[in-house]
């Protein structure tokens, strides 16, 4: 499946869920099954809790977040410490 495919399974609507992306058709968010991932659910796991999606539905949620990620520039959320315990400037 293409990504174009995938990210077709995305929707963002302003009346569904305060238009955060959701899967097509559902009202789970892509945030939603992310955070499912990251705490350590697995895709069976999730497939098995919401019946009504597929694999391909989560590979979407990560494609769409990397996606959004590509132009996106971090800044550190602490300075680093020198070893004597002072900020580098």
């Amino acid at each position: 499946m293409s990504d174009q495919q995938l990210l077709e399974r995305i929707a963002l609507t302003p009346k569904v869920m305060v238009g955060k992306p959701v899967i097509r058709g559902t009202r789970l968010t892509t945030e939603y099954i992310l955070n499912l991932l990251a705490h350590g659910s697995s895709v069976a796991e999730i497939l098995d809790e919401y019946k009504e999606l597929t694999q391909e539905d989560i590979r979407a949620c990560i494609l769409f977040a990397t996606k959004s990620l590509e132009n996106t520039t971090f800044m550190p959320l602490a300075v680093e410490m020198a070893q004597s315990g002072v900020p580098h400037a």
